[in-house]
């Protein structure tokens, strides 16, 4: 007997995994690779929506316990994942720099948006104004951080690294049976994959696709991180990932020309660099009608729980949430009513 079955690791069930260790308690995980959005994103953990100067929902509750996690994940695996950048909004005028200033002056953004502007000093970049410094920002080589969590999983014997399939699953009263694994519970970490989950597929989940370029661009030499209709994200060795795309309709991880071309054409507009596209890649974001994530219990079956629903946010949300799921778990503490589930129970 386990306590615990997590299903998918990416940033969610990462944390919850992690969660658990911290707390003793045991578990396995399965993981078949099927959902790719937390390995192809591009990592940034920003707490303003950089579209309307607005601070991302909860992220100051969220971005110090996300902080303190990957700084003990780091500790823990002996390896460096979290990459301190500079986040730095291009204006389109100066009527978006005024903006700027005025959001600056709200007392959630104040520590969040600096209010001396930056010039621009690279001539590769098409910067015809000044540009805004967002604060307490950075990026997440998540390939590192998952291959590596990964590994000592293997080395544990805790991952299955095969689909869970959900008609194996047999649940009792105060426990489960999958297979030859029994259980306390089984916490469901599958991101977009939760659609084909006839335990939870009930919840109104949309999905967004999100595709990305990698480019070469040699003594570009750009170390930070450039928002303008799109990112620009400084990986080194002259590569950069740009992004990303936001498409409702097409329910798949396979990249397209059309989303290229278009993140193309916003590139072209940024840069006044050569460079050349070295990869492309595309993943299913987990996002929710209402745009708060999927945390909870299961109507019916008492010992089945859910950790999803991060959209675009999971580096910051995702240490938090796990918390709070566990906090629910373990100790009967109340989920925020926004992010739980049972707010879409059906009578």
């Amino acid at each position: 007997m386990v306590d615990y079955i997590v299903v998918g690791l990416g940033l969610a069930g990462t944390a919850f995994c992690e969660t658990l260790r911290k707390n003793d308690k045991t578990f396995v995980v399965f993981n078949d690779r099927s959902q790719t959005s937390s390995r192809v994103a591009g990592g940034l953990y920003n707490p303003v929506i950089l579209k309307r100067f607005t601070l991302s929902w909860r992220a100051d509750e969220q971005l110090p316990v996300a902080t303190e996690f990957y700084t003990q994940l780091e500790q823990f695996l002996n390896v460096k994942f979290d990459k301190k950048l500079n986040v730095l909004r291009k204006f389109a005028s100066i009527e978006e720099q005024n903006l700027w200033f005025e959001a600056a002056d709200k007392n959630k953004l104040k520590p969040y948006l600096a209010t001396k502007l930056v010039n621009n000093e690279n001539a590769g970049l098409n910067i015809p104004f000044q540009l805004g410094k967002v604060l307490e920002t950075g990026r997440l080589e998540t390939l590192t951080l998952f291959n590596n969590y990964e590994n000592w999983l293997k080395e544990e014997s805790k991952l299955y690294t095969q689909t869970f399939t959900y008609n194996d699953l047999q649940i009792k009263q105060d426990y489960v049976i999958y297979k030859d694994i029994k259980a306390k519970n089984v916490v469901f970490a599958e991101g977009y994959g939760m659609m084909q989950n006839p335990f939870f597929n009930y919840l109104p989940m949309q999905g967004s696709k999100g595709e990305y370029i990698v480019i070469e661009s040699k003594g570009l030499n750009e170390l930070n991180v450039i928002k303008s209709s799109i990112f620009l994200i400084p990986l080194g060795n002259d590569l950069y990932k740009v992004g990303a795309t936001y498409h409702r309709n097409d329910k798949n991880n396979i990249t397209t020309e059309e989303a290229k071309s278009e993140l193309l054409n916003k590139l072209d507009t940024l840069l006044n660099h050569p460079y050349k596209v070295v990869d492309h890649v595309a993943g299913m974001r987990p996002t929710v009608k209402d745009r708060r994530p999927l945390v909870g219990q299961h109507p019916k079956y008492i010992n089945l729980w859910l950790l999803n629903g991060f959209g675009s946010h999971g580096i910051t949300i995702a240490p938090w949430a796990a918390k709070a799921l566990y906090d629910r778990v373990e100790k009967e503490m109340p989920l925020l009513e926004e992010m739980d589930i049972a707010r879409f129970n059906r009578n």
